[in-house]
C-alpha cells in the first residue's frame, strides 16, 4: 500500500432491484483490491465513503460505472497520508441514507440544485432560511455563516424539526446543505412532499463546495466533519486538527501536544486499537 490513500465519497439514487447481487460483487472486488470503508446498497441505490490505493479506488468506481444506472454518478475525491478506515464493509439496507419517512423519495421529486456561486448568492439574502441538515456534533465543527442548526442527534429526527419549526414558513425560500449532498436529497424531497415550493440545496454538499470555492470567496466557517478517522477536513480537503473524545464520542480540537502524536498513531494504524488516546 502506498503512503497515499485515495478517498472517494459518492452516492446515487436509482432503481436497484439487484441490490444483493451488487453487494456480493462488491465484497469480492473490495477484498481483492484491498479497499477500506463502507459501501451501502439498497433498492434505491448506493452510498459510500471508501479508501484505498489509487488503483483500488479507481477500479471500484470503474466497476460501478460499468452499470449504466451508475454512469452519471458524481464522485468526490480527497487524499490522506494514513488509512482513514479500520475495515471494509458492504451493507445491504432498505435506504441508502436512513430517514424512515414515507414518500421522501429523491427519485420522485427533489429541491433545486445550486452550484457554489449560486449558493453564495442565495444564502446572502436575509429573507432566505438556511438550514444545516446535519447533526449537532457536526455543526459544532463548522457551518455556513448564519445557518440554522436543527440540533438533531440523528438524521431521522430531521422530519420532526421540519414539522415543528418550518411548517409556518412554506412561503419562504429554504436553502439546505449537508456533507456530501445525500441528506439534502432526502430532506428536500420531504419538504416538497409537505408542500414547500421554494426549496434549494447545495449540489455535492460541503465537500464539493470547499473543493471548488476559492477561500477568499467562501462563506464556509470552520472545518467539515467526516465519518472516518480523519474526523474533519479543512478547506483544502486535508485532515483538520480534530480528534474524537474517547469518553464522550464528540469531536474535539487537538491541543498542540497531541497533533504529531495522533498523526503518527494514524499512520501506524495504532489509532484503530485505542482511538484518540495519546
Amino acid at each position: 500500500m502506498s503512503d497515499t490513500w485515495k478517498i472517494a465519497a459518492f452516492y446515487h439514487f436509482t432503481e436497484l432491484p439487484d441490490r444483493d447481487e451488487w453487494a456480493e460483487r462488491m465484497v469480492d472486488h473490495g477484498l481483492k483490491v484491498g479497499l477500506r470503508g463502507t459501501i451501502i446498497f439498497a433498492p434505491e441505490g448506493v452510498n459510500s465513503t471508501c479508501a484505498g490505493s489509487v488503483e483500488a479506488v479507481d477500479t471500484t468506481i470503474a466497476l460501478l460505472k460499468s452499470d449504466p444506472r451508475f454512469e452519471v454518478m458524481e464522485v468526490k475525491y480527497s487524499f490522506a497520508d494514513f488509512n482513514p478506515f479500520p475495515k471494509f464493509k458492504v451493507k445491504k439496507k432498505p435506504e441508502i441514507v436512513t430517514f424512515r419517512q414515507e414518500g421522501a423519495d429523491p427519485r420522485a421529486d427533489v429541491g433545486t440544485y445550486l452550484e457554489p456561486e449560486e449558493w453564495n448568492d442565495l444564502i446572502s439574502d436575509p429573507d432566505v432560511i438556511t438550514i444545516d441538515t446535519r447533526n449537532d456534533y457536526e455543526v459544532e465543527v463548522g457551518q455556513f455563516k448564519g445557518a440554522m442548526n436543527p440540533k438533531t442527534d440523528d438524521f431521522t429526527e430531521f422530519a420532526k424539526f421540519v414539522d415543528e419549526h418550518l411548517a409556518s414558513h412554506k412561503d419562504k425560500k429554504i436553502a439546505m446543505y449537508c456533507t456530501g449532498g445525500i441528506r439534502c436529497e432526502r430532506s428536500t424531497a420531504y419538504l416538497k412532499q409537505k408542500g414547500f415550493e421554494n426549496v434549494y440545496h447545495l449540489k455535492g454538499g460541503i465537500l464539493r463546495y470547499i473543493e471548488i470555492m476559492p477561500k477568499d470567496k467562501s462563506l464556509w466557517e470552520g472545518d467539515c466533519f467526516v465519518f472516518d478517522y480523519r474526523v474533519a477536513v479543512d478547506h483544502d480537503l486535508q485532515p483538520a486538527k480534530w480528534k474524537i473524545n474517547p469518553e464522550t464520542g464528540d469531536p474535539e480540537r487537538m491541543n498542540d501536544e497531541e497533533i504529531e502524536k495522533i498523526a503518527e498513531r494514524r499512520r501506524s494504524g495504532a489509532i484503530f486499537k485505542k482511538p484518540y488516546t495519546v
